[in-house]
């Protein structure tokens, strides 16, 4: 074990005791729900990182990821032609790449997946294996069944997991609302795992894989922040039973709901879309202003001053407190503020930049696909209406710490085994 490793360790006790203060050092905790999460996570890293045949387990999860969104792109390629084809790829007519086209190469395979999981829903695929989860979570983490089943959705259905216990909703606890909504920010959904994928797999093979470990990690984690920060003090109607998942609209086929998907889909990639060049403008207008300021004292900077340049200055700590490098601790840092601000999409998408450029480490790579895993950004407080308002900002606080928890608990692990990253 190297000292980034223990560094990692720090981490991750540093984050918990963060997520303590951030809730006022409320008393008294729920120390069974705290222990039982970091437990929870403990051997699940070891599970991961440690076991030799859970590796082959990734590698398969990986490789059917990977499968079906290539496969899945057939769809895309007979719309758009050489749009949908990557840097030095071409369509199934030969003609060649225009280089890397968000809008068509990525958006589709938003809509794909969408599709895919509605379809999979629609024939009961899903549902056992929420069980499974929901029932591990409950027993393990103390929760309630409606805390265990959102919990247990967000593996497939990230934030929109809410809508899996929308009959408590109403009655639930103010400890359970942040629970459930802190681990729908600390997750990602299956429909936007594709984008990252493209974005990064090319310098992690192994990528599709550890987002869905990443996940998983990240749910109790996702526990322990938001019982730190806001310990359950009444009984939730739910409390000694696993709830059951919603009945969503019958589709009468699997083509209804193949259809039904793919226009959530269109309706998610259009407001990804929709989101990134309203805030990626902002931040233009912003960075205009700053090197403009900055200009008579850009030479002793080293630089005209950027919006970029100020996070990764600010983050470097938590991303060295994540057992990243110091040398790459300004550049992580960078990605990991960009992420509050400019959401996860643009943070993963200048991870596999700049790794497969070589300007980071494996071990920094890693770290930072893990520790990006999640919706804890600024712009998701935007869908949080009514009385769980008032609880955005924490479980905005809970959601970071919880996906910075995930990436310190991956950089603990991670020693250099070979294989991990499909290199």
């Amino acid at each position: 074990m190297s000292w980034l490793n223990l560094v990692s360790l720090v981490g991750c006790v540093v984050f918990a005791g963060l997520a303590w203060a951030g809730g006022g050092f409320r008393r008294p905790v729920s120390w069974r729900t705290v222990g039982g999460s970091a437990l929870l996570l403990a051997s699940l890293g070891v599970v991961v990182f440690l076991i030799g045949p859970m590796r082959n387990v990734l590698l398969w999860v990986n490789d059917t990821l990977v499968g079906v969104l290539t496969a899945g792109n057939a769809g895309a390629d007979f719309l758009f032609g050489p749009l949908a084809a990557g840097p030095g790829q071409a369509s199934t007519t030969g003609e060649p790449s225009i280089g890397f086209v968000l809008a068509a190469q990525v958006f589709p395979a938003v809509i794909f997946f969408a599709s895919l999981m509605a379809a999979a829903y629609h024939l009961k695929l899903i549902q056992p294996v929420v069980r499974v989860f929901a029932r591990l979570f409950h027993r393990t983490l103390v929760l309630s069944g409606a805390e265990s089943l959102a919990g247990a959705s967000n593996i497939f259905f990230g934030v929109e997991s809410a809508t899996t216990i929308r009959p408590y909703l109403e009655r639930a606890t103010r400890s359970e609302l942040l629970t459930v909504l802190t681990c729908g920010m600390s997750t990602v959904a299956s429909t936007t795992l594709a984008i990252y994928v493209l974005f990064l797999r090319d310098a992690f093979p192994n990528i599709a894989g550890h987002l869905v470990s990443a996940s998983v990690l990240s749910i109790p984690a996702a526990a322990m922040m938001s019982k730190l920060i806001l310990p359950e003090h009444d009984t939730p109607e739910t409390l000694g039973t696993i709830s059951e998942l919603e009945q969503t609209e019958d589709r009468s086929n699997v083509m209804s709901a193949l259809a039904h998907g793919g226009w959530e889909g269109i309706k998610l990639a259009a407001g990804i879309a929709a989101l990134l060049i309203a805030v990626l403008g902002i931040v233009g207008i912003l960075d205009l202003g700053l090197t403009a300021l900055s200009r008579p004292f850009a030479e002793s900077l080293g630089g005209p001053l950027t919006l970029g340049r100020i996070l990764g200055w600010l983050f470097a700590p938590i991303a060295f407190l994540l057992g990243i490098a110091p040398g790459d601790a300004v550049e992580a840092g960078r990605i990991l503020g960009q992420r509050v601000v400019l959401t996860e999409v643009v943070g993963y998408q200048q991870l596999g930049t700049i790794a497969a450029a070589g300007g980071i480490t494996p071990r920094t790579t890693l770290v930072l696909s893990y520790a990006l895993c999640g919706f804890a950004h600024v712009a998701s407080m935007g869908i949080f209406v009514g009385g769980i308002a008032a609880l955005g900002p924490r479980a905005l606080l809970g959601a970071t710490l919880a996906t910075l928890t995930t990436g310190a608990l991956a950089g603990l692990f991670y020693h250099g085994q070979s294989g991990i990253l499909g290199l």
